[in-house]
């Protein structure tokens, strides 16, 4: 009876403690990185699902009236509050706005500062930006739109860009981009910040 009382229970010792700790850091060391950048790249589908949004619109109008424009007033085409990419229809689309101060007929909508307070420094994703040659030349007229945000807290922008006829990307710092080449009516990135430094 008294043997049964002062028996010894078994536990684990500090060495295999250690070991689970270790093993631990191991895993935790390859999936934190992992998981930021698949984190940075589902912030990415803001940018491409409204520059779809922007081509319908576009496309729309252009059916009906026979051009193309940079007032996202009167293409009805509005970001939700709390867009983390800057969107442009027009050259020069580098200026954050609030949400309450934006002039949608300018061609530009800057990205929500309330939110995301670091303004990324970006660049165009294409040559030209915006009716080209102008809306005056329509039906003959194509258009490029932009959308470029901060996914990674860097200083560069992620840049994307979206046109009505096939362009070539043409930036001379262009890092991770996934094609040079974009196809009428398909997002294309030219600087990926999920993929360069």
């Amino acid at each position: 009876m008294m043997n049964r009382l002062f028996r010894k229970k078994g536990g684990f010792t500090l060495i295999e403690l250690m070991i689970v700790v270790a093993i631990i850091g191991i895993l935790a060391a390859i999936a934190i990185p992992n998981f930021m950048r698949f984190q940075a790249k589902s912030k990415q589908s803001e940018a491409k699902t409204n520059l779809k949004a922007l081509y319908t619109a576009q496309k729309a109008y252009f059916g009906e009236k026979d051009t193309y424009l940079v007032n996202f007033k009167k293409l009805g085409f509005t970001p939700e509050a709390g867009n983390r990419y800057s969107y442009g229809l027009a050259t020069g689309c580098k200026a954050p706005s609030t949400v309450a101060e934006r002039a949608y007929t300018d061609g530009c909508i800057g990205q929500d500062i309330a939110r995301f307070k670091n303004a990324p420094e970006g660049n165009m994703a294409l040559s030209e930006v915006g009716v080209l040659p102008g809306e005056g030349s329509c039906p003959s007229c194509d258009f490029n739109a932009t959308a470029f945000g901060n996914v990674d807290n860097d200083p560069e922008a992620d840049t994307w860009g979206i046109t009505s006829n096939a362009t070539t990307v043409t930036l001379a710092d262009a890092c991770g981009n996934d094609q040079d080449a974009i196809s009428g009516g398909e997002p294309g990135n030219a600087y990926n910040d999920v993929s360069c430094p």
